[in-house]
């Protein structure tokens, strides 16, 4: 009977730490298994979207990656949560304020790297094909400096 009370024992412990192991494992992704998609329509059409880690949809972090062809622009705009956003292919501008002014941007290349703040309005916009990387928390919001820069009052 002891025998078995042990392997009995010892069975629920390694089961529990497996599955303790299995839920707090790492999360790893190959660039081939990017779900790809059109980007929300609350960007620009033309930019698609990968989530890499997190639901943007709701409460907590989450990751993704835009994809954007050259000549690809995002107006003014604030979000709720700061973002940080990491340049992982071609060339990224940035810039602050309420109204997209290209002269005044900075320009990030591969493994650039910007920390934007909460309720800061910003613009952004590719002159090459660009990959970027944002890592925030969700829920995802934008808000438009000019409302009418909106695209999804009209999509």
């Amino acid at each position: 009977m002891r025998p078995l009370l042990f392997t009995t024992a010892l069975l629920l412990v390694t089961t529990g730490s497996v599955l303790a192991q299995d839920q707090n494992s790492g999360h790893a992704m190959r660039p081939d298994q990017l779900q790809w998609m059109p980007a929300p329509s609350v960007l620009p059409k033309g930019a698609e979207a990968a989530v890499l880690s997190g639901d943007p949809s709701k409460t907590g972090p989450f990751t993704i990656r835009l994809k954007a062809p050259a000549g690809y622009k995002i107006p003014a705009h604030s979000h709720p949560t700061a973002e940080r956003i990491t340049v992982i292919s071609g060339d990224f501008h940035f810039g602050m304020g309420d109204k997209l002014d290209q002269a005044k941007a900075e320009k990030l290349g591969s493994g650039g790297f910007v920390d934007l703040p909460a309720n800061m309005n910003h613009y952004a916009f590719m002159n090459t094909d660009a990959v970027v990387q944002i890592d925030s928390m969700g829920p995802f919001a934008i808000t438009y400096a000019n409302p009418a820069d909106d695209p999804s009052k009209s999509q």
